[in-house]
């Protein structure tokens, strides 16, 4: 899954695909080097990030998703929580909502269920504005494990198929580089039921371990990734498409 931020203040590469152009450009560029999801976001999930209105977001990714889904075969994943931009970007060809409140949302579960795109439910805990202070668990693994359980069986209850859902721990919202590193180290724990998402990539744990700013952390990016998917993940959202899927592809090679 490649990572697409229409935005202004995304804490990697904010502003630099906020012309529709760029964006559709950069978005074939990803599916060329091997994506097979592009997750479109209008919105910064940043620590500290402020929210935008509806009305902006959509101004942000509409035009952006229409283009790519009209010029790939890709899957077009968009990142929100909002049941109005669900519905209208399910209307524009999205076929995957990829929500880091998990439906939480007023709203957000109905129209989710009533598009046929596939939903992908994230732990967060708290707000993107303050998730980062302080966050604190007895056992980060099980809790965020019961978060998500409890999500996909609301989902289930609202006529949502098992099949269309995928779950993510959602590593760095509201987590320490402690709570992070457990969690990919029992990330099986967290499989059995649906297809994991992870999403590592020029996170702050990776700075914290390499000593490196956002755009200097591919290949700490890429351990990570590969380590993701050894221990169960199905789906690595990554910035660096190129570098990660030749790495995986050597990981398939050497798995047979």
């Amino acid at each position: 899954m490649g990572v697409l931020n229409v935005t202004p203040d995304s804490f990697s590469d904010g502003g630099r695909f906020l012309e529709t152009r760029l964006a559709i450009d950069q978005g074939l560029a990803m599916v060329g080097e091997g994506a097979a999801i592009i997750d479109v976001g209008g919105e910064s999930t940043r620590p500290g990030a402020n929210p935008i209105t509806e009305e902006e977001e959509l101004r942000r990714i509409l035009p952006v998703v229409e283009r790519l889904q009209q010029q790939t075969g890709a899957i077009i994943s968009v990142d929100t929580s909002r049941a109005k931009v669900i519905r209208a970007v399910a209307e524009a060809g999205a076929t995957m909502i990829n929500d880091v409140r998990a439906l939480t949302q007023e709203g957000a579960l109905e129209a989710a269920a009533a598009t046929q795109c596939g939903l992908c439910l994230m732990h967060m805990k708290g707000e993107p504005r303050t998730m980062q202070q302080a966050p604190h668990y007895v056992d980060v693994v099980n809790e965020v494990k019961a978060f998500l359980q409890a999500r996909v069986q609301s989902c289930l209850a609202a006529g949502v198929a098992a099949e269309r859902l995928v779950i993510d721990p959602g590593f760095g919202f509201g987590k320490t580089m402690e709570h992070n590193l457990e969690l990919l180290r029992r990330l099986r724990e967290l499989t059995g039921e649906r297809p994991v998402l992870a999403g590592l990539s020029r996170k702050s744990t990776v700075g914290q371990l390499t000593g490196r700013p956002p755009d200097q952390r591919v290949h700490g990016s890429v351990a990570l990734a590969l380590l993701a998917v050894l221990n169960g993940a199905s789906i690595v959202r990554v910035h660096d498409v190129a570098a990660t899927v030749d790495a995986l592809r050597i990981l398939a090679a050497v798995q047979g």
